[in-house]
Formats: C-alpha cells, structure tokens, sequence
C-alpha cells in the first residue's frame, strides 16, 4: 500500500504561497501542490475563480464561526470532503448503472 502513496510525484506535495485578495487586503496562502489543483476544479466546478472560491469559502467560514483561524487547514480539509462527495457520487452513479445493466 506505501507504494501508492511514495511513488507520487514530488511536486505535489511541494509547497507553494500565492497571494490573493480578499475583500482589498492582500494575504498570502500557503498549501501543496496538491491542494491548490483541486481548489482549481473545485471553483471550475462552481464556474469561478479560485480566488473567488476562496473568498466565498472564507466569508462563510466568517459568518458561521465568527472568526477565521488556521484558514490552510481549512482550506485543506475542504479539499479532502470535496474528494470525498466526488467519490461518493462517483460509486453512486457507478451503482445506478450496474442496476440498469442488472435489469435489461
């Protein structure tokens, strides 16, 4: 099992700031290659920007808890459940067709 996991191109678990803007201010995140791809998808998916993904997902973190802490982390574990609902709708979808074919 290791081997899927440290066979993995370097570069995505590298590192790397952007700097972005949240309402005027100029902040800089700091994630994994990784992570930054699927923020990509994920405001693809919304039809943004990452950027205003971002924005979006740290004023309802504001709203919601009133406070902004550790927003990487965040940031982070928003890409794990994204994964993780684009996988279970996968196997979902994956189960509806297997019970057409089933039925024909």
């Amino acid at each position: 099992m290791c081997q899927l996991f440290v066979s993995a191109d370097p570069l995505l678990y590298q590192s790397r700031a952007r700097s972005l803007r949240l309402h005027g201010m100029v902040t800089s995140i700091r994630l994994e290659n990784q992570f930054w791809v699927i923020l990509e998808r994920m405001a693809q998916e919304e039809r943004t920007t990452t950027t205003r993904l971002i924005t979006a997902l740290h004023d309802e973190l504001l709203a919601r808890r009133g406070e902004v802490e550790n927003f990487a982390s965040f940031l982070r574990v928003c890409c794990v459940r994204s994964e993780e609902r684009r996988l279970t709708a996968a196997a979902a979808r994956q189960d509806a067709a297997s019970l057409v074919e089933y039925r024909i």
